[in-house]
């Protein structure tokens, strides 16, 4: 097995248990917010999702620097071996406080994939092979969420919702160790570039400005998805726990089926078609998410959101993959994930006090009005030529 497939295989279980991990626990949060024990209002969802959000935010900037003085390796297996603990943890967690500041610990380990992991994916495929390597690792990983939301259902249903966290957290710890057992012989170099003062992360978000608006959209808009959809169909709908995993799961998997083809949609569309396609599908699924009168509608709605959303993610980091040359890499993808993190603390914040205002509803209407705003002026402004053309571009 070649060098660089051991690391894209390595990377795809790490970003697969990565974002399993980040969505199983939010899928508690209606569970308890219905018994009325540790979360009592929806703001307070909104406050666990802003402050986990920024606590990512502010890791990933420290995970670039110990990038420059730890093996990748090293940072996996400390990834990993945290998540799992605190997995375990949260169960025992009697009250908010104590539920709050595990899931703050959960979300500090849960910093390192889009940052180290991202980059070597890129690293160790340029040019031509960068689209079809960001499908398969972005594939993976919501893959690893599809799992993730198709067991939560059924386990909470037929157990309690402390189940799920303690499955998960030793599944991660198994896919954990063979992630790493990938890679444990290999010579992985340390980025050896000069220092990251604030010039170079500016220079680094010039680099990468056209696309940032894409990265904040996209983050927006996963963060009201993975923190609302399940209350939404919950609590709204009265659909069972069970049946609200499965929609998501459902929404995960055709998002996932979208990013393992995006390479060949890429080919035939033209990168920066597909996002655009995918920018302004979303924005539509999400008015008529908020907008449905009944569950099945808001279920179909779902799906097809799935296919635009995950048009826009591959798109953006082949674009930052192609735009950043290499000793900058760490710090662009940390970049943009910190806005997609700074887009979702926000949005998220907001949409637990809309929420308890005007209703479950009311976060993906905004969300979806915002979006279908943004594509029309985008559309209205020419800009520059750029990279918004073919594969080969960018």
């Amino acid at each position: 097995m070649t060098f660089a497939r051991r690391i894209l295989i390595s990377s795809s279980l790490f970003h697969g248990l990565n974002d399993a991990a980040t969505v199983v626990v939010p899928m508690i949060f209606p569970i308890l917010y219905g018994q009325r024990f540790i979360i009592r209002s929806y703001s307070r969802i909104g406050l666990l999702s802003n402050f986990g959000l920024l606590s990512t935010l502010l890791f990933q900037v420290l995970v670039v620097q110990f990038s420059r003085r730890m093996e990748y390796r090293h940072l996996l297996v400390a990834s990993f071996a945290g998540i799992s603990l605190t997995l375990f943890l949260i169960p025992f967690s009697a009250g908010y406080f104590g539920f709050f500041i595990l899931y703050l610990l959960f979300r500090i380990f849960d910093s390192f994939y889009h940052t180290v992991g991202m980059a070597w994916v890129s690293r160790t495929h340029p040019h031509q092979a960068i689209d079809l390597a960001m499908g398969i690792q972005s594939g993976s990983g919501m893959f690893g969420v599809f799992l993730a939301f198709l067991s939560f259902g059924y386990l909470a249903q037929h157990s309690d919702w402390r189940l799920p966290l303690r499955f998960w957290g030793g599944a991660c710890f198994l896919l954990g160790c063979l992630s790493f057992l990938l890679i444990r012989g290999l010579s992985i170099p340390r980025d050896e570039a000069g220092r990251l003062d604030a010039s170079s992360w500016l220079g680094t978000a010039r680099l990468i400005r056209r696309h940032i608006p894409g990265f904040l959209f996209g983050g927006a808009s996963w963060a009201v998805t993975i923190y609302f959809a399940p209350s939404l169909f919950f609590h709204k709908f009265a659909v069972p726990m069970a049946r609200t995993g499965l929609f998501m799961a459902v929404w995960i998997g055709i998002g996932t089926v979208t990013t393992y083809l995006f390479g060949s949609i890429s080919r035939r569309l033209g990168r920066g078609k597909a996002f655009k396609v995918g920018f302004a599908g979303a924005s539509l699924s999400l008015l008529i998410i908020g907008l449905s009168p009944q569950s099945g509608i808001a279920a179909l709605a779902l799906f097809v959101f799935g296919i635009f959303l995950f048009l826009i993610f591959p798109s953006l980091q082949s674009f930052v993959g192609n735009t950043c040359p290499e000793t900058r890499q760490p710090q662009a993808f940390s970049l943009v994930s910190n806005l997609q993190l700074l887009a979702g603390a926000v949005i998220s914040l907001l949409a637990g006090f809309l929420s308890d205002r005007f209703g479950i509803s009311s976060p993906f209407i905004v969300m979806g009005a915002v979006g279908s705003v943004a594509f029309i002026l985008s559309s209205l402004v020419r800009r520059p030529a750029g990279p918004t053309g073919r594969t080969s571009q960018g």
